[in-house]
C-alpha cells in the first residue's frame, strides 16, 4: 500500500477524534460555558447535521480543484474549526467552530476514498478505502478513548488544541506523500450530479444510511443499556467502547480485503449477521462477558460494510464519483441521526433500554434486503457495475494533470 495512504489515514484519525471526543466531554463543555448537558449536545448535532450539508457542498466547490489541493484545503477547514472550538469564548462561538469542523468530514472522506482508490490496482480498491478509514476507526479505539481522559484531567480545550495538531500533521503528509492524480478532463459538477440518476448509486447510498443506522441504534445508548441492564459501572463504559473501536478497526480491514474479491456476497454476508447479531443483543446485554462480545461484534460487522459499500458507489458512478463518494459519506451520519431518534422513540415508549437493538435488526434487515434487490436489478439489466448515464463519456476522456 502507497504511503499516501497513511497521509491519508492521519487525516481519517484527526477527523474521527473530532466527531465522537465531544460525547465524553459535555459535562465539561457544558459546565464552563454554564450551559445545561441537552444545549451542550448540540454540539454533537450541529456536527452531524454540518457532515450531511457539508459533504455535497465542498464537494461541488471543490469541482475545479485538483483532488490533493482539496484535500488540503479540507484540512485547512479542520485545524480552523478546532482551534476555534479550543478557543472559543462562547458556547455559541464553540458551535460555530464545530460546524466549520464538519464542514470538512464529508467531502474529506468522499474525495480521500477516490484518491485511495486511484493510488492501487483494480483488485485492491477496497482494501485501500480500508486503509484510509483505519485512522477513522483507531480512533475509537485510541483517540476518543485519550483525548476524554486528557480533556477531563487537564481541560477539554487542550484537547481539541492537540486535535488542531493532528490536523497540521494531516496536512503536512497529504502534501508531502499525496501525489498530483490525473483526473477526467472536462469533468464538471453535471457530471458528478448524473451519478444520481442511476438506481443502483442510490441504492447503495440507501444501504448505507439503514446498515450503519442499524449499528448507531444500538451504541446510541449503550450507556443506559450496560449500566441499567447488564449491570456494568458507570467507567466501565469506557473500556466497553474501547471493544466497539478495536472491532471496528477489524471489521474494516476485513471487509475491505473481502470487497476486493467479492463484494455483493461480502455485503450479504455482514448486513444478515449484522442483523441476527443486533437481534440476539436484546437477549446478551443481559450478561455482562456476553454483552461485551457483543459489542465487539457489532463493532466488526457494522465497519465491514463500509470499504464496500464506499467501494459500490464508486462503482456505480464510474467516470465521475467524487460527488457521489462524498455524499455516501453523509448518507452514514444521516443513518446515525435516523437510528438514534428511533431509538428514542421506541425507549420513550416504555419498552425498555434494549428496544433500540430491534430497531437496528429491522434496519439493517432491510439494507440487507436492498442488497439483493439491487444485484437482482444489476443482474436483470445485465449494465456493468462501472457504468452510469451520463458519466462514462466523462470517463473516456484523456486524462490530464492538475
Amino acid at each position: 500500500m502507497p504511503l499516501a495512504l497513511l497521509a491519508l489515514a492521519i487525516g481519517a484519525f484527526g477527523i474521527g477524534t473530532t466527531e465522537f471526543v465531544i460525547m465524553g466531554l459535555l459535562p465539561e463543555v457544558a459546565s464552563d460555558f454554564g450551559v445545561s448537558i441537552p444545549t451542550a449536545g448540540l454540539l454533537v448535532t450541529g456536527y452531524a447535521l454540518g457532515v450531511v450539508i457539508g459533504a455535497p457542498l465542498m464537494t461541488a466547490l471543490g469541482t475545479k480543484v485538483s483532488r490533493k489541493r482539496m484535500l488540503m484545503l479540507l484540512m485547512g477547514l479542520f485545524i480552523a474549526g478546532n482551534l476555534l472550538s479550543a478557543v472559543a469564548p462562547a458556547f455559541a462561538v464553540m458551535l460555530i467552530g464545530r460546524v466549520i469542523a464538519s464542514l470538512a468530514h464529508g467531502a474529506f472522506f468522499g474525495i480521500g476514498s477516490v484518491v485511495a482508490a486511484e493510488l492501487v490496482a483494480p483488485d485492491k480498491k477496497a482494501g485501500a478505502i480500508a486503509m484510509m478509514f483505519t485512522g477513522l476507526t483507531v480512533a475509537n479505539v485510541v483517540g476518543v478513548p485519550l483525548g476524554t481522559l486528557i480533556g477531563q484531567n487537564v481541560g477539554w480545550r487542550v484537547t481539541f488544541g492537540i486535535v488542531a495538531a493532528l490536523g497540521v500533521v494531516g496536512l503536512a503528509g497529504i502534501a508531502k506523500l499525496v501525489p498530483e492524480l490525473p483526473r477526467p478532463e472536462g469533468v464538471h459538477l453535471r457530471h458528478e450530479l448524473a451519478a444520481f440518476k442511476n438506481a443502483q448509486v442510490l441504492l447503495a447510498m440507501a444501504m448505507t444510511v439503514l446498515g450503519f443506522g442499524g449499528v448507531f441504534a444500538a451504541i446510541t445508548y449503550i450507556v443506559p443499556m450496560m449500566t441499567h441492564v447488564a449491570g456494568f459501572a458507570d467507567g466501565s463504559v469506557t473500556w466497553l467502547l474501547v471493544l466497539f473501536g478495536l472491532g471496528m478497526v477489524g471489521g474494516n480491514l476485513v471487509g475491505g480485503k473481502f470487497a476486493d474479491r467479492a463484494l455483493m456476497p461480502m455485503l450479504y454476508v455482514s448486513l444478515g449477521a449484522l442483523a441476527v447479531v443486533l437481534a440476539l443483543f436484546t437477549l446478551t446485554a443481559h450478561n455482562k462477558i456476553a454483552a461485551a462480545v457483543t459489542i465487539a461484534l457489532i463493532g466488526a460487522l457494522g465497519f465491514a460494510t463500509v470499504p464496500p459499500l464506499q467501494k459500490r458507489v464508486l462503482d456505480q458512478a464510474h467516470g465521475a464519483p467524487t460527488l457521489a463518494s462524498a455524499v455516501n459519506i453523509g448518507a452514514f451520519n444521516l443513518g446515525n441521526a435516523l437510528s438514534a431518534w428511533l431509538g428514542g422513540i421506541v425507549i420513550t415508549a416504555g419498552l425498555g433500554y434494549t428496544a433500540p437493538n430491534w430497531v437496528g435488526a429491522a434496519l439493517a434487515a432491510a439494507a440487507l434486503v436492498l442488497a439483493v434487490l439491487s444485484a437482482a436489478l444489476e443482474r436483470r439489466d445485465g449494465v456493468p457495475s462501472a457504468v452510469v448515464a451520463g458519466a462514462a463519456p466523462a470517463a473516456r476522456r484523456t486524462p490530464v494533470r492538475h
